[in-house]
Protein backbone atom coordinates (compact mmCIF):
# COMPACT_ATOMS: atom_id res chain seq x y z
CA UNK A 1 0.00 0.00 0.00
CA UNK A 2 2.78 2.39 0.93
CA UNK A 3 4.47 1.94 -2.70
CA UNK A 4 1.00 2.64 -4.14
CA UNK A 5 0.74 5.88 -2.42
CA UNK A 6 4.37 6.97 -3.35
CA UNK A 7 4.08 6.36 -6.97
CA UNK A 8 0.97 8.39 -6.79
CA UNK A 9 2.61 10.89 -5.03
CA UNK A 10 5.54 10.91 -7.53
CA UNK A 11 2.81 11.34 -9.94
CA UNK A 12 1.27 14.27 -8.82
CA UNK A 13 4.27 16.00 -8.51
CA UNK A 14 5.44 15.33 -12.13
CA UNK A 15 2.37 16.49 -12.96
CA UNK A 16 2.42 20.09 -11.15
CA UNK A 17 6.19 20.29 -12.59
CA UNK A 18 4.88 20.44 -15.84
CA UNK A 19 2.36 22.26 -15.28
CA UNK A 20 5.22 24.85 -13.94
CA UNK A 21 7.26 24.85 -17.12
CA UNK A 22 7.15 27.24 -19.60
CA UNK A 23 4.00 27.62 -21.91
CA UNK A 24 3.98 28.29 -25.33
CA UNK A 25 2.54 31.82 -26.33
CA UNK A 26 -1.53 31.38 -27.05
CA UNK A 27 -1.84 30.59 -30.94
CA UNK A 28 2.02 29.79 -31.10
CA UNK A 29 2.90 33.11 -31.73
CA UNK A 30 6.77 32.18 -30.37
CA UNK A 31 7.08 29.71 -34.02
CA UNK A 32 6.38 32.42 -36.39
CA UNK A 33 9.68 32.47 -38.77
CA UNK A 34 9.91 34.26 -42.13
CA UNK A 35 10.64 37.24 -44.48
CA UNK A 36 7.51 39.59 -45.19
CA UNK A 37 8.03 42.44 -47.90
CA UNK A 38 5.79 45.00 -47.87
CA UNK A 39 6.11 48.22 -50.58
CA UNK A 40 3.75 51.10 -51.68
CA UNK A 41 2.53 54.50 -50.08
CA UNK A 42 5.43 56.76 -48.51
CA UNK A 43 2.39 58.27 -46.55
CA UNK A 44 1.76 54.43 -44.72
CA UNK A 45 5.33 54.15 -44.22
CA UNK A 46 5.54 55.41 -40.25
CA UNK A 47 2.73 53.51 -39.27
CA UNK A 48 4.20 50.39 -41.16
CA UNK A 49 7.45 50.61 -40.38
CA UNK A 50 6.87 51.25 -36.31
CA UNK A 51 4.57 48.14 -36.35
CA UNK A 52 7.31 46.22 -37.93
CA UNK A 53 9.99 47.67 -35.56
CA UNK A 54 7.56 46.31 -32.84
CA UNK A 55 6.15 42.82 -34.56
CA UNK A 56 10.53 41.54 -35.06
CA UNK A 57 10.85 42.31 -31.13
CA UNK A 58 7.85 39.99 -30.12
CA UNK A 59 8.79 37.71 -32.62
CA UNK A 60 12.46 37.67 -33.53
CA UNK A 61 11.99 34.84 -36.43
CA UNK A 62 10.69 37.35 -38.50
CA UNK A 63 11.88 40.23 -40.82
CA UNK A 64 9.73 42.50 -41.97
CA UNK A 65 11.20 44.52 -44.84
CA UNK A 66 9.24 47.82 -45.70
CA UNK A 67 10.07 50.43 -48.77
CA UNK A 68 8.12 52.91 -50.15
CA UNK A 69 7.70 54.39 -53.52
CA UNK A 70 3.92 55.19 -53.77
CA UNK A 71 0.58 53.63 -53.81
CA UNK A 72 0.05 52.35 -57.33
CA UNK A 73 3.86 51.12 -56.94
CA UNK A 74 3.08 49.19 -54.18
CA UNK A 75 -0.51 47.74 -55.41
CA UNK A 76 1.43 46.75 -58.96
CA UNK A 77 4.15 44.79 -56.81
CA UNK A 78 1.84 43.07 -54.65
CA UNK A 79 -0.57 42.21 -57.85
CA UNK A 80 2.30 40.75 -59.32
CA UNK A 81 3.85 38.89 -56.45
CA UNK A 82 7.04 40.63 -55.85
CA UNK A 83 5.97 41.73 -52.61
CA UNK A 84 3.54 39.90 -49.97
CA UNK A 85 2.32 43.97 -48.67
CA UNK A 86 1.30 46.60 -50.99
CA UNK A 87 0.33 49.73 -48.88
CA UNK A 88 -1.95 52.12 -50.52
CA UNK A 89 -4.25 55.25 -49.68
CA UNK A 90 -6.78 54.18 -52.66
CA UNK A 91 -8.32 51.28 -53.52
CA UNK A 92 -7.26 49.39 -56.01
CA UNK A 93 -8.92 49.90 -59.33
CA UNK A 94 -11.82 47.58 -59.66
CA UNK A 95 -11.90 47.25 -63.53
CA UNK A 96 -8.08 46.39 -64.01
CA UNK A 97 -7.56 42.84 -64.41
CA UNK A 98 -4.35 43.18 -62.93
CA UNK A 99 -5.82 43.87 -59.56
CA UNK A 100 -8.05 41.28 -59.33
CA UNK A 101 -8.12 38.67 -56.53
CA UNK A 102 -6.61 41.15 -54.19
CA UNK A 103 -7.37 41.53 -50.78
CA UNK A 104 -8.16 45.25 -48.94
CA UNK A 105 -7.23 45.51 -45.10
CA UNK A 106 -7.90 48.87 -44.34
CA UNK A 107 -5.76 49.77 -40.94
CA UNK A 108 -5.91 53.46 -40.19
CA UNK A 109 -7.17 56.88 -41.96
CA UNK A 110 -4.60 59.22 -42.95
CA UNK A 111 -5.50 63.22 -43.23
CA UNK A 112 -3.85 64.91 -45.57
CA UNK A 113 -2.88 68.46 -45.18
CA UNK A 114 -2.19 71.10 -47.69
CA UNK A 115 1.26 73.13 -46.50
CA UNK A 116 2.47 76.45 -47.22
CA UNK A 117 6.75 78.00 -46.75
CA UNK A 118 6.48 79.87 -43.77
CA UNK A 119 7.14 82.98 -45.47
CA UNK A 120 3.45 82.96 -46.52
CA UNK A 121 0.79 85.06 -45.23
CA UNK A 122 -2.35 83.11 -46.05
CA UNK A 123 -3.71 80.62 -43.65
CA UNK A 124 -6.85 79.64 -45.08
CA UNK A 125 -8.03 78.46 -48.25
CA UNK A 126 -11.07 77.26 -49.58
CA UNK A 127 -11.69 73.92 -51.86
CA UNK A 128 -11.87 75.99 -54.95
CA UNK A 129 -8.75 78.17 -53.94
CA UNK A 130 -6.95 74.75 -53.50
CA UNK A 131 -8.25 73.43 -57.12
CA UNK A 132 -7.22 76.77 -58.65
CA UNK A 133 -3.99 76.53 -57.16
CA UNK A 134 -3.18 72.60 -57.96
CA UNK A 135 -4.60 72.71 -61.34
CA UNK A 136 -2.42 75.89 -62.62
CA UNK A 137 -5.40 78.12 -62.92
CA UNK A 138 -4.33 80.57 -59.88
CA UNK A 139 -0.60 80.80 -60.28
CA UNK A 140 0.00 84.35 -57.78
CA UNK A 141 -0.43 84.37 -53.95
CA UNK A 142 -2.39 88.35 -54.66
CA UNK A 143 -5.52 85.82 -56.24
CA UNK A 144 -6.09 84.31 -53.22
CA UNK A 145 -5.36 87.64 -50.42
CA UNK A 146 -1.62 87.12 -50.37
CA UNK A 147 1.13 89.21 -51.44
CA UNK A 148 2.22 89.56 -55.45
CA UNK A 149 4.31 86.94 -55.49
CA UNK A 150 4.40 83.49 -57.59
CA UNK A 151 3.22 80.36 -56.50
CA UNK A 152 5.05 77.56 -56.78
CA UNK A 153 3.02 73.52 -56.63
CA UNK A 154 5.00 71.11 -55.20
CA UNK A 155 3.18 68.06 -55.72
CA UNK A 156 3.31 63.74 -55.77
CA UNK A 157 3.85 61.81 -59.01
CA UNK A 158 1.05 59.61 -61.29
CA UNK A 159 2.33 56.51 -58.49
CA UNK A 160 1.19 58.35 -55.10
CA UNK A 161 -2.30 57.62 -53.67
CA UNK A 162 -1.96 61.04 -51.93
CA UNK A 163 -2.37 62.30 -55.40
CA UNK A 164 -5.14 59.92 -56.02
CA UNK A 165 -6.73 61.23 -52.75
CA UNK A 166 -6.49 64.93 -53.65
CA UNK A 167 -7.59 64.54 -56.78
CA UNK A 168 -10.96 63.27 -55.86
CA UNK A 169 -11.73 65.33 -52.92
CA UNK A 170 -10.29 68.38 -53.70
CA UNK A 171 -9.89 68.42 -57.50
CA UNK A 172 -12.86 66.94 -58.24
CA UNK A 173 -11.13 64.83 -61.11
CA UNK A 174 -9.10 67.68 -62.53
CA UNK A 175 -5.58 67.05 -63.11
CA UNK A 176 -2.35 68.58 -61.27
CA UNK A 177 -0.71 71.56 -63.73
CA UNK A 178 2.01 69.96 -65.60
CA UNK A 179 4.17 73.23 -63.95
CA UNK A 180 3.95 71.36 -60.69
CA UNK A 181 7.64 70.66 -58.91
CA UNK A 182 6.81 66.55 -58.82
CA UNK A 183 8.26 64.70 -56.49
CA UNK A 184 8.27 60.66 -55.13
CA UNK A 185 8.10 60.78 -51.55
CA UNK A 186 5.78 62.40 -48.97
CA UNK A 187 9.10 63.77 -47.44
CA UNK A 188 10.80 65.14 -50.46
CA UNK A 189 7.29 67.61 -50.72
CA UNK A 190 7.76 68.94 -47.30
CA UNK A 191 11.33 69.78 -47.48
CA UNK A 192 10.94 71.38 -50.82
CA UNK A 193 7.80 73.09 -49.86
CA UNK A 194 9.74 74.42 -47.04
CA UNK A 195 13.04 75.40 -48.91
CA UNK A 196 10.82 77.21 -51.67
CA UNK A 197 9.71 80.50 -51.40
CA UNK A 198 5.44 81.11 -52.00
CA UNK A 199 5.96 77.40 -51.87
CA UNK A 200 2.76 75.00 -51.13
CA UNK A 201 2.06 71.41 -51.35
CA UNK A 202 -0.10 68.44 -49.89
CA UNK A 203 1.51 65.87 -47.31
CA UNK A 204 -0.11 63.36 -44.76
CA UNK A 205 -0.80 64.70 -41.37
CA UNK A 206 2.11 62.43 -40.13
CA UNK A 207 4.56 64.39 -41.91
CA UNK A 208 4.10 67.84 -40.54
CA UNK A 209 6.72 69.34 -38.58
CA UNK A 210 7.65 73.52 -37.95
CA UNK A 211 10.09 73.42 -41.05
CA UNK A 212 6.14 74.20 -42.95
CA UNK A 213 3.36 75.88 -41.93
CA UNK A 214 -0.12 74.03 -42.51
CA UNK A 215 -3.08 76.09 -44.08
CA UNK A 216 -7.05 75.80 -42.56
CA UNK A 217 -8.91 73.94 -45.02
CA UNK A 218 -12.15 76.12 -46.00
CA UNK A 219 -11.22 78.01 -42.75
CA UNK A 220 -11.20 74.46 -40.39
CA UNK A 221 -8.20 73.60 -39.02
CA UNK A 222 -7.09 69.91 -39.22
CA UNK A 223 -7.01 67.77 -36.05
CA UNK A 224 -8.14 64.57 -35.39
CA UNK A 225 -11.46 65.40 -34.02
CA UNK A 226 -12.45 67.59 -36.81
CA UNK A 227 -11.50 64.34 -38.87
CA UNK A 228 -13.53 62.28 -37.24
CA UNK A 229 -16.69 64.34 -36.53
CA UNK A 230 -16.67 65.15 -40.64
CA UNK A 231 -15.45 69.11 -40.00
CA UNK A 232 -12.24 68.39 -41.81
CA UNK A 233 -12.87 65.83 -45.08
CA UNK A 234 -9.96 65.29 -46.36
CA UNK A 235 -8.64 61.83 -45.64
CA UNK A 236 -7.63 58.93 -47.12
CA UNK A 237 -8.30 55.11 -46.34
CA UNK A 238 -5.17 53.13 -45.42
CA UNK A 239 -4.53 50.06 -46.68
CA UNK A 240 -2.84 47.23 -46.56
CA UNK A 241 -3.32 45.03 -49.64
CA UNK A 242 -2.64 41.17 -50.28
CA UNK A 243 -2.63 38.56 -53.24
CA UNK A 244 -4.96 36.60 -51.92
CA UNK A 245 -5.71 35.46 -48.44
CA UNK A 246 -2.20 36.30 -46.48
CA UNK A 247 -0.10 33.32 -45.43
CA UNK A 248 -0.13 32.93 -41.34
CA UNK A 249 3.24 35.28 -40.73
CA UNK A 250 1.53 37.91 -43.00
CA UNK A 251 -2.01 37.75 -41.34
CA UNK A 252 -0.23 37.78 -38.16
CA UNK A 253 1.82 41.31 -39.06
CA UNK A 254 -1.65 42.51 -39.84
CA UNK A 255 -3.52 41.46 -37.43
CA UNK A 256 -1.04 43.07 -34.99
CA UNK A 257 -1.88 46.60 -36.36
CA UNK A 258 -5.64 45.82 -36.35
CA UNK A 259 -5.21 45.01 -32.34
CA UNK A 260 -6.53 47.55 -30.09
CA UNK A 261 -3.36 48.16 -28.69
CA UNK A 262 -1.68 49.27 -31.30
CA UNK A 263 -4.71 51.33 -32.71
CA UNK A 264 -4.45 53.51 -29.64
CA UNK A 265 -0.91 54.15 -30.63
CA UNK A 266 -1.91 55.53 -34.48
CA UNK A 267 -3.28 58.88 -33.44
CA UNK A 268 0.60 59.66 -32.02
CA UNK A 269 1.42 58.89 -35.72
CA UNK A 270 -0.74 61.35 -37.07
CA UNK A 271 -3.02 59.03 -38.10
CA UNK A 272 -6.49 58.24 -37.21
CA UNK A 273 -7.80 54.84 -35.63
CA UNK A 274 -10.03 52.87 -38.16
CA UNK A 275 -12.76 53.27 -35.17
CA UNK A 276 -12.02 56.81 -35.75
CA UNK A 277 -13.09 57.00 -39.75
CA UNK A 278 -16.01 58.81 -40.66
CA UNK A 279 -18.31 56.36 -41.22
CA UNK A 280 -16.75 53.85 -38.81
Amino acid sequence: MRRIIAMLLFGTVLVLLAGCGPREPAGGASQLKGRITASGSTALLPLVKTAAEEFQRLHPGVTVEVTGGGSFVGLKQVAEGTVHIGMSDVPAPADDPLYRGLMPHVVAGAPIVFIVHPGVPVDSLTREQLAGIITGKITNWKQVGGPDQAITVVGRSKASGTLAAVKEIVLKGQEQTTAAVVFNSTGEVKKNVALTPGGIGYIDAAYVDASVKVLRYEGVAYSPENVATGKYPVVAREYLYTRGEPDPTVKAFIDYILAPEFQQKVGGLGFLAVSQMPGS
